[in-house]
């Protein structure tokens, strides 16, 4: 009998919430989501956007773990925003469901339209993306939803990044998950508009090369670039994640700024 399910429920946090997602199509999120997600380490009331937020992980990450924040999810494609929405609705959700809004929205919206669509001038504390990442000289994937996710447009970073430091409030923090080779990108686009940018390169096993970076950054900070220890995924001759990776992605603990670890 043809297999006819076209959509999955799929758990995170190691059951601590669930997402839905659709079946052999669109971007299906995974560790990706959950290590942007651990960038967010505020224990204090705030307002957290999740920007291009596909079904709604890494924002439902965020809420799942810190109970006081408040996450808005921003996704341009109707039927993303409509399983992200579906998902909030999933009883295994309903600790923070209140907590949690959905709105179908276009990121690069500027001036009164991007306002009119939720995406609201110096309100958030947080903003998270993990924008579209295969160049335009990739492969390109038959499935419109898929291709939609993963192709990256000329001038993405700068896009995005500009509503990012609209909708943030001063000080607040931008966190973000890119390939490497979006680095010179992410750093031009963040102009004056970012400081403090601080970049972990994570490599799928010591030896190996970077497949991934976490970046975090401050709207209006003036301080220096800086790269930190790497996050090295498995063990050599192991498919298991490392211990931090494992507790980073399970919701257990948050990825701290080099500069709020000084501090404590």
């Amino acid at each position: 009998m043809a297999d006819t399910v076209s959509e999955t429920i799929d758990a995170f946090h190691r059951g601590r919430f669930q997402i839905l997602q659709p079946k052999g199509r669109g971007h299906r999120a995974g560790m990706d989501a959950m290590l942007l997600a651990s960038l967010v380490a505020d224990e204090s009331a705030c307002r957290v956007a999740d920007l291009g937020a596909g079904a709604g992980a890494a924002g439902m990450a965020v809420a799942s773990r810190l109970k006081n924040a408040q996450v808005t999810l921003f996704e341009m494609s109707p039927e993303m925003a409509d399983f992200a929405q579906r998902s909030r609705e999933l009883p295994a959700n309903a600790e923070f469901a209140p907590r949690i809004t959905v709105r179908q929205a276009d990121v690069t919206l500027r001036a009164t339209a991007r306002i009119e669509a939720g995406l609201l001038d110096n309100h958030f504390h947080h903003v998270i993306m993990n924008p579209p990442y295969n160049d335009a000289g990739d492969r390109k994937t038959p499935d419109a939803l898929k291709a939609a996710a993963h192709a990256m447009t000329d001038d993405l970073f700068e896009h995005w990044l500009r509503t990012a430091a609209a909708i943030m409030v001063p000080g607040g923090q931008l966190s973000l998950i890119a390939r490497p080779q979006s680095i010179a990108d992410i750093i031009t686009a963040s102009g004056r508009r970012f400081g403090g940018i601080e970049v972990t390169l994570i490599h799928p096993r010591d030896g190996e090369d970077a497949v991934r970076m976490l970046l975090t950054a401050i709207k209006g900070s003036r301080a220096r670039l800086t790269f930190r220890a790497p996050l090295i995924m498995h063990e050599n001759g192991s498919h298991a994640f490392a211990r931090v990776v494992d507790d980073l992605s399970n919701g257990r603990v948050g990825y701290l700024r080099n500069d709020v670890r000084e501090r404590k």
